[in-house]
């Protein structure tokens, strides 16, 4: 079953993503997703951005697992397996669909119709969580797509 679409300004979303922290000045520890060492995760890590919001990127533990912003952190990862169908809420931005998934303190989002995905972890402290997502357009369109899209 396709997920149901949602336009950004009509999710208002308030979950946060469980981030662990050595400290304030210390690397942020993120687990690499599965598919993270393929060359298609290396190339959307290039296109990274440096900043989410007002949020500069962090030192993480493994670049290659992904990347962090803020404290509390917002942490991406590429190289998580492709969503299939859902009835999760699906919202578009630039074009891209995500998968809005309300955690006990943030919301995950992961790209659909993209494979790998795109993982993406915000805290509520960023609400409204979705419009952070542009800033990962870049690195979620150079992933290969797949036979889903948001309806």
């Amino acid at each position: 079953m396709p997920p149901r679409k949602r336009s950004t300004t009509a999710v208002a979303l308030g979950a946060t993503a469980v981030v662990m922290l050595s400290g304030c000045s210390s690397a942020v520890e993120i687990a690499a997703a599965p598919l993270a060492g393929g060359e298609v995760c290396r190339s959307a890590a290039s296109a990274w951005p440096d900043q989410v919001g007002a949020q500069e990127r962090r030192e993480v533990s493994d670049a290659s697992a992904g990347a962090a912003y803020g404290d509390p952190a917002i942490i991406a990862r590429c190289g998580v397996p492709a969503l299939g169908p859902t009835t999760d809420d699906c919202i578009e931005v630039d074009g891209l669909g995500w998968v809005a998934q309300p955690l006990s303190d943030g919301t995950r989002f992961t790209t659909f119709g993209r494979d790998p995905a795109i993982e993406v972890l915000i805290p509520k402290d960023y609400a409204p969580e979705p419009l952070l997502l542009p800033a990962f357009s870049k690195a979620a369109q150079s992933l290969p797509t797949n036979d889903l899209a948001c309806r």
